[in-house]
Formats: C-alpha cells, structure tokens, sequence
C-alpha cells in the first residue's frame, strides 16, 4: 500500500525554466501535462495545493535591467509571463479534469481572479489546484519571494521547490563535481552560506513562519508524489 502524504497544505513553486522542456521558448505541453497530472495526484491524496509558476520560460525582468532599461517596466512584464504560464497549466487542469482557480496579484479581471487571500481560501478548502499568477504584485520581488508570501497567507504545512536539480548542494553540481549534496539543512545555514536555494528574502520570509522548504527534482516523473509521501529524493530546508 502506498505512504499517505506528510502534508495537509502545500504550495509548489515550478520555475518557468521547468516548462520549457527540450524547447528554447515558450511552453512544453507534455512537461505542463505531466506537472498538472501529479498535482492531481496529490489532490487524490487529500492533499491541499496551491502553485506558483516563475515566468522565465517567456521573460525575465532582470534582462532588460541588465541592458541598462527600466528595471520596473522589465518586472510588470515578467508578471504577465507569469500569468500566461498560469493559463497555460489551468488548461492542462482543465483537460484532466481537476478543478483549478488562478489568481492574480495583478488585477486583470477579463482573464482571471484578483488575489483574495479568502477566496483563495475557500477554493482550497474545497479541493481546487489554486494558481497565483503575478508574482507579489510589486517590482523588485521574484516568484521565489511569491511563493513563500502565499505559502505565508495560506498557512501552508510547507513550500515545495521544484528545480533542476535533486536538492541543496554546496555549489553548482553542474558546474562542480565535489558539490555536497544535503539531505537537511536550516534556513539559517542556507542564509550563511549564500546557497542559491531560493532568493534570501523568501528563504527569511520561510523561516520566519516556519514553513519548511522541500528542494527536489520537477523533472523526476513522480517526483512530486514521491516526496509528498516522504520516499522521494530531496532537501528538507527547516529550523526544526
């Protein structure tokens, strides 16, 4: 028989990179099909989930401050990147079956919900995939900081970082072969070390309510599944 799930409420963090696949731009649908399939998975489980994606698979602020333009201006565009990918794994929801709701820290009614951290609420409570698209609404603060302020408001047993790597390493396994690789590490130590986990303020804002990381692989099939239950391979970023 198969291990239940560890957790009650989770909120999973998917960068925009993951959804690109074997393509250069833009939206692989079998990588958004298969992501949307084991979140319903988890929903099967009980499991209560809420998902934010990054926009980098379509553009990020950072590479018009990077040029020397209006870094304000580059980050309003990343958000609406991050409303497309929104859209995009509503529709893979859509097609499975599993109700979903987005919502939006930028207002654009035509399209989708503006956040409301009640509704969000109710929508959860009632078994739907919550979507919040738009990043924190606000220039200066990436998907990382998105995650774990929803994952704040939303009393979320823990934030789920979905990566392209199996966890935390001591530098870029990549690009370092003698990379350590850790099974548990604090916020603190994350913090200390630069390590590049997530952005410091949502690693500060994680630790600050207690809400544990779990670093893993979005590109392992079942990956997601698996360390919900407790028998995947990942990182467990906590103070406890």
């Amino acid at each position: 028989m198969a291990a239940p799930a560890r957790y009650r409420r989770v909120l999973l963090k998917v960068s925009g990179e993951a959804l690109l696949g074997s393509q250069p731009f833009g939206i692989d649908e079998a990588v958004v099909d298969r992501i949307a399939g084991e979140v319903g998975q988890a929903v099967e489980l009980g499991v209560e989930v809420a998902v934010v994606i990054g926009g980098g698979n379509i553009f990020r602020g950072m590479t018009i401050a990077k040029a020397g333009g209006n870094r304000v201006a580059g980050d309003h565009m990343g958000m609406l990147a991050t409303v497309m990918n929104c859209i995009g794994m509503h529709e893979a929801f859509e097609r499975r079956g599993i109700a979903s709701r987005i919502f939006s820290a930028v207002p654009m009614p035509t399209i989708c919900e503006s956040f409301s951290q009640q509704r969000a609420e109710r929508a959860l409570k009632r078994g739907r995939v919550v979507l919040f698209a738009g990043g924190t609404g606000n220039p200066f603060f990436t998907t990382d900081s998105g995650a774990a302020l929803r994952a704040a408001e939303m009393g979320c047993d823990a934030l789920f970082k979905g990566t392209n790597v199996d966890g935390v390493y001591s530098a870029d396994p990549k690009k370092d072969p003698s990379a350590v690789r850790f099974e548990r590490i604090t916020h603190a130590e994350v913090l200390s070390r630069g390590l590049q986990v997530m952005d410091a303020a949502a690693v500060a804002l994680a630790r600050d309510n207690h809400i544990p990381l779990i670093v893993f692989s979005i590109r392992s099939p079942n990956g997601f599944i698996e360390v919900l239950r407790g028998e995947g391979r990942a990182t467990i970023v906590s103070d406890e």
